[in-house]
């Protein structure tokens, strides 16, 4: 057990990793017996009163892509400032709070009090997560700090996000669910998926495309930053649809990028680098949505995007770049090569097709609704296939016999 443990605890992206893929598969299994329950009549499966819609909200934001978000940051923040790595205990510690925290609120549809004592022990996970990477960004060699800062600040609002859902359903906070849904999206999840395209992409990209210039301006990304709290907070205040230009001007933006690191000559290259181009583009889909959505209200007009905006960004653009980056951070750190297999690049794909369906039951309203519960057993399949094969590399050693 000690060697297991050992081997399990190696590396921050094993303790991190593991939880996550699980929660790839329990969140929507979660979900679609809850809306099944719901449908039949029921209660539902939502623990301590907590309405299933609200939760799933925070599954989502709070209990699923922050698991892959801080076991990537964890692992590349030290590479990219050269500074002194997370600290054993904290890793261990964040990889040990969040996903007892995430059992107790499933435990909560048994015993109620059980989820706000789980959704308390998050926060406080997420506390430990953000000052290690604080640590490490303050304690680093003076150099271009821009990227780790950003994470690490968004790591901070989705902090407070999660910490207003608690007070949410904790302390009857009126507010609370609209403030941890804004900070979760636009203030964590968006600006940190988008800081790490922007550090990531042209670099991959360079080491694969023979004669490639790097193109990574600051200027644009500066302004997609600022039209993620544009939009959060108009959202927040019941105006989203008057960000339509912020959401515009980042889709705008988003394309552009796309253009200049080559997503052409990229896509043509290695499935992993492929994988990276296809989902950045949904970042420019989903902000296009968001924006059109914003022009038909202001004309007055009948149709509404419904959910599909943020479901482009959540599952085309962040499930995309999370199978994209995690599966190579499992692949290089367990010793194997930096390859995706015919199950990887099947899997990819297969998560295009969830985005698809999902987004346009809300597009075109004549498609049948029954699409949506499709698309969630889309997921189970991909999730659960990619949970079988990557979670045994988290408990075992390298292949290649190095540490970590």
């Amino acid at each position: 057990m000690s060697r297991l443990w050992s081997v399990y605890t190696a590396a921050p992206h094993r303790v991190m990793f593991l939880p996550g893929v699980m929660q790839g598969v329990l969140v929507m299994l979660w979900w679609l017996l809850d809306m099944e329950s719901r449908r039949a009549g029921g209660a539902g499966l939502a623990p301590g009163g907590m309405p299933g819609p609200a939760l799933h909200v925070w599954w989502m934001l709070f209990g699923f892509f922050p698991f892959f978000v801080f076991g990537f940051l964890f692992t590349a923040a030290p590479n990219w400032l050269n500074g002194p790595a997370i600290p054993r205990a904290a890793y261990v510690s964040v990889g040990m709070l969040l996903p007892l925290g995430v059992a107790l609120v499933y435990a909560g549809a048994f015993m109620p009090g059980l989820a706000i004592a789980g959704l308390a022990l998050h926060v406080l996970g997420w506390a430990v997560a953000v000052w290690a990477l604080f640590r490490t960004l303050i304690k680093s060699p003076p150099q271009d700090k821009r990227h780790p800062a950003i994470v690490t600040l968004a790591a901070l609002l989705g902090g407070l996000g999660d910490a207003a859902f608690l007070a949410w359903g904790g302390a009857d906070w009126a507010d609370g669910l609209a403030v941890a849904e804004m900070l979760g999206i636009w203030g964590f999840l968006t600006p940190t998926f988008l800081a790490v395209c922007h550090r990531m992409i042209p670099w991959f990209t360079g080491r694969i495309v023979p004669n490639y210039v790097m193109i990574r301006p600051y200027g644009p990304l500066w302004v997609v930053l600022a039209g993620c709290l544009i939009h959060g907070v108009l959202d927040l205040f019941g105006h989203a649809d008057l960000a339509w230009p912020a959401d515009l001007a980042m889709a705008a933006i988003v394309f552009r990028f796309s253009a200049q690191w080559g997503v052409v000559r990229g896509v043509r290259q290695v499935r992993l680098l492929a994988m990276l181009h296809v989902g950045f583009l949904w970042a420019g889909v989903a902000f296009a949505l968001y924006g059109v959505a914003g022009l038909a209200a202001l004309a007055g007009s009948d149709w509404s995007a419904g959910y599909a905006p943020v479901h482009a960004l959540g599952i085309g653009f962040f499930a995309t770049m999370l199978i994209g980056m995690a599966s190579r951070v499992s692949l290089g750190h367990s010793g194997r090569k930096l390859e995706a297999d015919a199950l990887i690049w099947g899997l990819f794909w297969t998560v295009q097709g969830v985005a698809a369906v999902r987004v346009l039951p809300d597009l075109a309203p004549f498609l049948p609704a029954a699409m949506i519960t499709l698309a969630g057993l889309l997921w189970l399949l991909v999730f659960g296939l990619w949970a079988w094969k990557f979670a045994p590399m988290y408990w075992r050693p390298r292949v290649d016999g190095k540490p970590g």
